[in-house]
């Protein structure tokens, strides 16, 4: 989706400034230290189940320094979104109260995303 120097998904401000730096996935540490140098604000998702866990554990201590960061885990929900996962997606989405409930054709999920910083 992005190159090494950018993110996944990211806001910029009229300035030019990059406000919102979001990566999905399991990006290394030195990249997620660099978007902080570079972003007001840096999110990561995470979707992986276990492997997402181990990443954590493996990287947590070192993020926890970086103030603008903040870790996001949908992992819980992945095995009930693959079926609604279609090549012509025609999908509803609600965020409200903690919650995101995604909204298809094929049928109704509820995730409920765990910050872990």
């Amino acid at each position: 989706i992005s190159t090494d120097d950018e993110p996944d998904l990211w806001r910029h401000a009229l300035d030019g400034q990059i406000e919102q730096w979001i990566d999905l996935g399991q990006p290394d540490e030195a990249r997620i230290r660099r978007a902080c140098g570079r972003a007001r604000e840096v999110v990561v998702v995470g979707y992986s189940g276990r492997a997402f866990d181990l990443w954590w554990d493996k990287n947590a201590s070192a993020l926890a320094r970086l103030d603008n960061l903040t870790v996001i885990d949908v992992s819980a929900a992945a095995d009930q979104l693959a079926p609604l996962l279609a090549r012509n997606l025609d999908v509803q989405c609600l965020i409200q109260d903690g919650e995101v409930q995604w909204v298809s054709p094929g049928g109704t999920v509820v995730l409920t995303p765990v910050r872990r910083q």
